[in-house]
């Protein structure tokens, strides 16, 4: 399929220049109408039937394998959610912190997981570390960095895929190596005091939680291979599916150390005499209770779309094509200064004006004129997101209209 039959399927490219995929994906026709097709059909079949039931068991199942299969991992390795921060969540609280447990997470996570950290460390009593991976952008390692700020009594390493400010793409699997073979030093020389130290907290793998918002739908991706225990996502970014429906991936080994939080009667099993025997088996014991079933078809449509253009391996390279494209561009531009001072590994391309106007006013501006990007706050910049379905074309009208708008900047800073 060419690229400009491929975005006809996508009504709100018909008026406008898009790059805010990182914030939510544009849904496609044929979701849309897979979303409306599966309401009517419950509505038909009775809301609440044994058909319309035995229907939603089905559309689950189909849902977490076409899931599974982006992920290359089985399907009971994951939950349906609603979106990355419900993800995050069922992991962070899910873990039986101990006062004096440790929790590193870098400096660029959302302010969402920061808060939900935040209220772990108050009710829990638990340490947080905070890893300086934004310096890591143009120089250094991220590994090192990571591998430096573990400490006796971590326990769990948040991070996210792809840096979400910055789009900085994290070696995922040499970051989970290192968290799972770190080894905890001795609190005491091993025959001091006469005493035998005890190797069962030092022998404990950290554990690595992953926001993934901006990674599921980019790159080619194989969770089994990374080694990662819990990787978070939402439908409604770079797959264009419908917004409110995500999941979470819990490795086979990390399942038995994570308890549900949120409980309802689709993560248990009962008899006969609705007695509760236990947890679901896999990560399905991590869902509630009822959703939105219909966004199940729309959310499996966008995924098929996608693949209707190319490989999730070509898919990537054009969108590392086409950011490499607008990095160049921007960095013509004299009063432009992009973050990453190399070519942009994945779709996300955030800069600073040098003139001196304010990023949200260039931001308003922009979207007057059809052209969507949004400001980031930390660090402060404008953030442009490209798809593999993005035009050189568009791009050139943004480049173009912030040139101007550089221009107007100055000059009315000269009057």
């Amino acid at each position: 399929m060419t690229k400009d039959n491929h975005r006809q399927q996508f009504p709100a490219l018909a008026n406008k220049a898009y790059f805010n995929y990182g914030g939510q994906g544009p849904l496609p026709e044929t979701a849309l109408e897979a979303i409306y097709e599966a309401y009517k059909r419950v509505q038909l079949g009775g809301p609440f039937s044994g058909e319309v039931g035995a229907w939603v068991v089905q559309e689950a199942m189909l849902t977490r394998r076409a899931i599974a299969r982006e992920l290359a991992v089985p399907p009971e390795t994951i939950a349906l959610t609603e979106d990355v921060t419900v993800g995050c969540n069922i992991a962070l609280w899910g873990i039986d912190w101990q006062a004096g447990d440790r929790l590193l997470l870098s400096d660029c996570e959302h302010p969402g997981i920061v808060a939900s950290v935040m209220e772990l460390q108050r009710r829990f009593n638990i340490e947080v570390d905070v890893c300086p991976l934004a310096a890591t952008l143009n120089e250094g390692s991220p590994v090192q960095v990571i591998a430096d700020c573990l400490q006796p009594n971590t326990r769990l390493l948040v991070i996210s895929h792809i840096l979400w400010n910055t789009g900085q793409v994290l070696p995922l699997a040499e970051i989970v190596k290192v968290c799972h073979e770190f080894h905890e030093p001795p609190l005491t020389p091993p025959c001091q005091g006469g005493g035998q130290e005890d190797l069962s907290v030092q022998n404990r793998k950290v554990r690595v939680l992953v926001d993934a918002a901006q990674s599921v739908g980019v790159l080619p991706l194989n969770l089994i291979e990374s080694g990662v225990d819990f990787y978070a996502f939402t439908g409604h970014k770079w797959w264009c599916g419908p917004e409110g429906l995500g999941g979470l991936y819990v490795s086979a080994s990390a399942l038995a150390d994570l308890h549900p939080v949120f409980i309802g009667w689709r993560g248990i099993v009962t008899d006969s005499s609705a007695k509760v025997l236990g947890w679901k088996p896999g990560s399905q014991r991590y869902e509630i209770a009822t959703s939105a079933y219909p966004l199940y078809s729309g959310l499996r449509s966008a995924i098929a779309l996608q693949h209707t253009w190319g490989t999730i391996e070509e898919r990537y390279a054009e969108i590392c094509r086409l950011s490499k494209y607008l990095w160049e561009r921007l960095s013509e531009l004299p009063d432009v200064e992009c973050l990453r001072t190399s070519v942009p590994e994945a779709g996300l391309v955030s800069f600073r004006l040098m003139n001196g106007m304010p990023h949200k006013q260039l931001v308003d501006l922009l979207e007057k004129q059809g052209i969507m990007v949004r400001t980031i706050l930390n660090p402060d910049c404008v953030r442009a997101c490209v798809h593999y379905f993005t035009t050189e074309a568009e791009i050139d009208k943004l480049v173009g209209a912030i040139a101007i708008q550089s221009e107007n900047a100055i000059d009315n800073r000269i009057d």
